[in-house]
């Protein structure tokens, strides 16, 4: 346990599980996206689908995804600043799963270049989960600095990405793989625990048989 897990993050509130986590779970999206989205569908369910504008979930999840982070006045304006951008924002509510955590919201993000469906819960203290992205099973938090590559599933792929990032004397701290099935398309997350550095994502990107490769920072650092 660390001072973050006491206190908890710094924070517009009222509710760290649906204001911090909330926004942060935004910025994820956004991440996992890799650009600024022009539309976004925003489809929250259970807790946040019941008591969402009370507790100001809806704005929370709109700053998420222009990027903002959990100390910032303009999580009020979420809405306001995305009309501005000519960001369109629909957020969908009344929905439940019983499969999923109380907390969940699903983005479904179209950018210039890319778009991307991210599942994901807030679980408390401003700390969240991403369950699902692009329909991959996934356990991602955010923590860690996090490299996530969609590639074929063919042998050599991960060997490959691993003897990269040894080359850049980047040291990986967990992965995981999800894929469609055998031979198909496969997705690879790789918290590390060093600084990224840039560009390395269009690099990993130029190898045989990856399709895209992203690098997610850590909420921790600043969302």
């Amino acid at each position: 346990m660390n001072i973050f897990d006491i206190i908890g993050p710094v924070m517009i509130g009222p509710s760290s599980s649906h204001t911090a986590g909330a926004v942060r779970m935004g910025n994820l999206a956004r991440n996992i996206l890799g650009e600024e989205p022009a539309e976004a569908q925003i489809v929250l369910f259970n807790s946040f689908s019941k008591t969402g504008k009370g507790h100001g979930t809806d704005k929370a999840l709109v700053a998420g995804i222009l990027g903002l982070s959990t100390d910032d006045d303009g999580i009020k304006e979420s809405f306001e600043i995305a009309r501005k951008k000519g960001i369109k924002a629909d957020l969908v509510f009344g929905n439940t799963h019983p499969e999923f955590p109380p907390n969940t919201a699903k983005f479904i993000l179209k950018g210039k270049n890319n778009s991307t469906v991210v599942i994901g819960s807030s679980v408390g203290g401003g700390r969240v989960i991403i369950f699902s992205i692009n329909g991959f099973n996934t356990e991602f938090t955010g923590e860690f600095n996090t490299i996530i590559t969609i590639h074929d599933d063919r042998p050599g792929v991960i060997a490959r990405v691993a003897s990269f990032l040894a080359e850049k004397s980047i040291n990986i701290a967990q992965m995981k793989v999800s894929r469609e099935s055998r031979g198909k398309t496969a997705l690879m997350m790789i918290e590390v625990d060093e600084e990224i550095p840039e560009g390395l994502d269009s690099a990993l990107s130029s190898i045989n048989h990856i399709q895209r490769a992203m690098i997610i920072k850590s909420v921790l650092g600043g969302v």
